[in-house]
């Protein structure tokens, strides 16, 4: 069973692959989206839920979406589909930091994807190249609440703390408007969702060959999440705006 797999298992209960409750996700898109009628792109869209969301929400919405998995995108189609929203909806099914884009975007998301292009600086530079005058980015990003251990950053990578995190937004010219810092609950129902939706997968198909393989990687996922970087690790979503740009 490759990643994509189990990532598309894992979130079947929770398909924000993030730790943000329903509302977050619908504030952070009505900062986000202060008109209605925006060009959207979400680099490493993965099934396309954020999109689906802005695009159900905001009727005269255009959105596109970026992902390096062929199967996430089939089942965005189709959901866009079944939601009425697919003539509003464009895919492209390639590396997200290769993508190349005729005009800007109004809001350019990334959310739970910064590894996509090796963190948060290169993907701040990705998405001021996408972005139309006037736009505003939504990205989301882990970093540390306290001091972590080895194996927590040789799991999860170089994180900044909160307030460096910010500075280092801040001094490659982007200015927060708006910001969400996941709770407790959130990271914690995330990752509940996650061990717990490919679990019961696995319970629920016992003779298929990937199923033990399944029920490992949740409890493995589980072992981590609860040894190693639970009481460590947060989660920020910001809405950034290009310093010197007007009023929020």
């Amino acid at each position: 069973m490759d990643r994509q797999t189990i990532s598309r298992l894992a979130h079947a209960d929770h398909p924000i692959a993030a730790p943000l409750d329903d509302d977050s996700v619908r504030r952070l898109l009505a900062r986000g989206l202060p008109r209605g009628d925006e060009r959207v792109l979400d680099l490493g869209c993965g099934g396309g839920e954020w999109l689906l969301r802005a695009l159900t929400t905001y009727p005269r919405l255009r959105a596109e979406g970026v992902d390096i998995s062929e199967e996430a995108l089939a089942h965005a189609r189709r959901a866009a589909d079944r939601l009425g929203v697919g003539d509003r909806l464009t895919l492209h099914h390639q590396d997200a930091a290769r993508l190349v884009t005729a005009q800007g975007f109004d809001l350019v998301l990334c959310v739970g994807a910064t590894h996509a292009f090796g963190g948060l600086p290169a993907t701040l530079a990705a998405a001021r190249e996408h972005l139309a005058p006037g736009g505003r980015v939504l990205i989301g990003d882990g970093y540390w609440e306290r001091d972590p251990s080895p194996e927590a950053v040789d799991m999860l990578g170089d994180l900044a703390d909160l307030p460096a995190t910010l500075d280092l937004v801040t001094a490659d010219g982007w200015t927060p408007v708006h910001g969400h810092l996941s709770t407790r609950r959130e990271l914690d129902d995330y990752e509940w969702a996650w061990t717990g939706s490919l679990a019961a997968w696995a319970l629920d198909h016992p003779a298929d060959p990937d199923s033990a393989q399944a029920l490992e990687a949740a409890a493995t996922h589980r072992d981590q999440w609860l040894r190693v970087y639970r009481d460590v690790l947060g989660f920020v979503c910001l809405v950034l705006r290009p310093t010197g740009t007007g009023t929020a």
